[in-house]
């Protein structure tokens, strides 16, 4: 199954993209999931090409790719072979790697949640 596709059902009966999960623990929005998406086909590549496949602007582009290396799911290294100012390859990281941080920090979330619940969302009679 896809995961652009897959729909997790919440006890409430709402259901949620994967990609609504990655907006609420790291702020990804949906151009950022493609090129996540992108990146996880290709292995790695450059701000012209995603571009240019994406039919995105290369400031589009640059801003997403700074989120993803920031929240961790891609590196950026530098090309040596780019002659001027400098340019970079960027490479997703290990798919094993990004679930497992995925999975820690959506138990740090629960795990938060639990303390501010009992302080916070309380019945009176």
């Amino acid at each position: 199954m896809e995961v652009k596709k897959l729909k997790i059902k919440l006890p409430s009966g709402k259901e949620i993209s994967f990609c609504n999960v990655l907006e609420f623990c790291y702020g990804i929005n949906d151009t950022e999931y493609s090129i996540l998406q992108m990146l996880i086909q290709l292995k790695e590549s450059n701000e012209d090409e995603i571009s240019s496949k994406l039919k995105l602007s290369r400031s589009t582009v640059n801003r997403s790719l700074n989120k993803l290396v920031e929240v961790g799911f891609v590196k950026r290294i530098k090309d040596n072979k780019s002659i001027g100012r400098p340019k970079y390859i960027y490479v997703v990281q290990e798919l094993n790697s990004i679930n497992e941080k995925i999975l820690k920090d959506l138990s740090e979330c629960a795990r938060i949640f639990g303390e501010i619940l009992p302080k916070n969302f309380t019945f009176h009679t």
